[in-house]
């Protein structure tokens, strides 16, 4: 299936946002509470796609069938997702946790795909998206793991892992759920249900939850929460659901190649970071693999005429 002049347009987006969404949490994390800067923002996103639906007259809640569906892709997205992406990189440097994400993710997304019977391994995807790993050692591998890691190190490589492969898996399982439930009404259920199990679950267990609920953050993790929650969550999150639904759910995935890329190249205008040669083969190689993986996705369209078909699920 040939990608569209708006579907480009869409991964595009999805990629510069999610490339530079790494300097808002850093920002926001410095005077708020982690678990609850994300739940809150995942939730209150959650529900404004889902006013926005019912002011327009379209459903808002699911068939009851796929309620326990729904909470668990929504823990898998969200909850998990989060707790792991926020707390996971006190303990190992942000450069081996972009290592394991960006590897991990498209071949994550890809070989759920192919167990959960969705798509088909063919060779120039497998191809495209070893190329696009080996990009990624190259640009972080040299710096990412240099020196010995320890027990506490061990444990956050672990965490990330474990919070890519929750994200991997959530994503393929929506893909089914988009028989029966359209893109936008997937995004705003997936971020209510799974930023308000986040919220509840940050004001039970984690230090300092209520405290960051009188809302004394300051102006710049105030815009740094604005920007996670319009671009970062509304846009981006309703984009990246429909390219799942339309291409599957390896093929978005590539992101994860650019995404760091984006990271990178806005680090080093902003920070003056230095780039050296290895970068730019880095980067050329993971664009490469994005593209080829891109162009090599086989999984068919879902549409509604199919609702019928997700009841055994």
């Amino acid at each position: 299936m040939q990608a569209t002049a708006s579907q480009r347009a869409m991964f595009v987006f999805i990629c510069l946002v999610w490339g530079t969404t790494w300097l808002a949490m850093k920002i926001g994390i410095e005077t708020v509470v982690p678990g609850v800067f994300a739940g809150l923002r995942w939730s209150i996103a959650g529900a404004i796609l889902l006013l926005a639906r019912r002011l327009m007259g379209q459903r808002v809640l699911p068939p009851p069938r796929l309620w326990p569906r729904l909470l668990l892709v929504s823990i898998l997205l969200i909850t998990i997702n989060q707790v792991v992406q926020l707390y996971g990189l006190k303990h190992i440097t942000a450069g081996l946790a972009a290592v394991i994400s960006a590897a991990l993710t498209p071949i994550g997304l890809l070989s759920f795909a192919v167990i959960m019977g969705q798509e088909r391994f063919n060779r120039m995807q497998v191809g495209a998206i070893g190329l696009g790993v080996v990009g990624v050692f190259v640009l972080f591998g040299p710096s990412a793991l240099a020196g010995q890691l320890d027990l506490w190190e061990v444990f956050g490589a672990a965490t990330v892992v474990v919070g890519c492969l929750s994200y991997c898996l959530g994503s393929v399982m929506t893909r089914g759920m988009m028989r029966t439930i359209e893109p936008v009404q997937l995004a705003g259920l997936t971020g209510f249900v799974g930023g308000l199990v986040l919220l509840v679950a940050s004001l039970a267990v984690e230090p300092g939850s209520w405290e960051s609920m009188h809302f004394h953050w300051g102006w710049r993790s105030f815009a740094a929460w604005l920007y996670l929650l319009i671009p970062g969550a509304l846009l981006s999150t309703t984009m990246y659901f429909l390219l799942v639904r339309d291409w599957g759910a390896s093929r978005p995935g590539t992101y994860a190649f650019i995404s760091p890329i984006i990271a990178v190249v806005t680090g080093s205008f902003l920070f003056g970071e230095k780039l050296e040669w290895e970068n730019g083969v880095g980067m050329a190689l993971m664009l490469s693999g994005a593209f080829f993986a891109l162009r090599a996705g086989k999984a068919a369209p879902v549409t509604p005429a199919k609702a019928e078909a997700v009841a055994a699920e």
